[in-house]
């Protein structure tokens, strides 16, 4: 961004590894549904990396890569499967250094929207659990929607429930397919590095910053939007 000051009105995040480290659990459960139908050739690493587009649209991906017959019904109950499992790991799951307190921040200054292609039990399960259910005035999940990211409809969709214009948003993501879904929206995006994808990768989507963390991310805001 050129300008020192931008009419942001929401801040939109995303959730797993972006305000929280939910890697541990994603793969695990994935792994444990994926052996359901006994497929255990899939590496953790590939996993990571489909993080963003959605438990349905993975299991697609990797039922048509390991040459199983690909059916909606059992693409629902690997996700079911999945989702159940993560639910049982919410232990695991720790939000990053930071994500309270950049909330914190924002809380009555800025519209803050949330919007992941998780499932909506498991993120409505998460962010009781993590205690942090109360800063988001919108919630955009993947089975409210029809596209995955990169797709930009779960942004928009987060952006039209907290009534407010997608160039007046800013989105907070890790991953390749969620900054390009934010800058398909036509919204700002910090990327942070706290996925499985490097500086380098991100950068390749024109992101308006790259941040290494939470607390970079948190500074970046205060420069650039006026009300806070």
């Amino acid at each position: 961004m050129t300008t020192t000051t931008i009419i942001i009105e929401a801040v939109i995040f995303d959730w797993d590894a972006t305000l929280a480290d939910t890697r541990t659990a994603v793969v695990t459960s994935f792994q444990r549904a994926l052996k359901t139908v006994n497929i255990t050739n899939v590496s953790n690493d590939y996993i990571e990396r489909r993080m963003g587009i959605g438990a349905a649209e993975t299991f697609r991906e990797i039922l048509q890569k390991t040459n199983q017959p690909i059916d909606e019904l059992t693409i629902k109950k690997l996700v079911e499967y999945k989702s159940q499992t993560q639910i049982e790991l919410k232990w695991q799951v720790q939000l990053f250094l930071g994500a309270i307190e950049l909330l914190e921040m924002l809380q009555n200054k800025i519209k803050i929207g949330l919007a992941s292609m998780n499932n909506k039990k498991v993120i409505d399960t998460l962010i009781h659990d993590k205690g942090v259910e109360k800063y988001f005035q919108a919630i955009a999940t993947g089975d409210t929607v029809k596209q995955s990211k990169p797709h930009p409809e779960i942004f928009l969709k987060c952006a039209k429930q907290l009534n407010t214009h997608p160039e007046r948003c800013i989105v907070v993501e890790d991953s390749l397919f969620g900054v390009k879904a934010a800058k398909a929206a036509g919204m700002s995006c910090i990327a942070v590095t706290t996925g499985a994808y490097s500086k380098e990768e991100l950068q390749k989507e024109k992101p308006d910053i790259i941040v290494t963390s939470l607390e970079q991310a948190k500074f970046y805001l205060l420069k650039h939007i006026s009300s806070l």
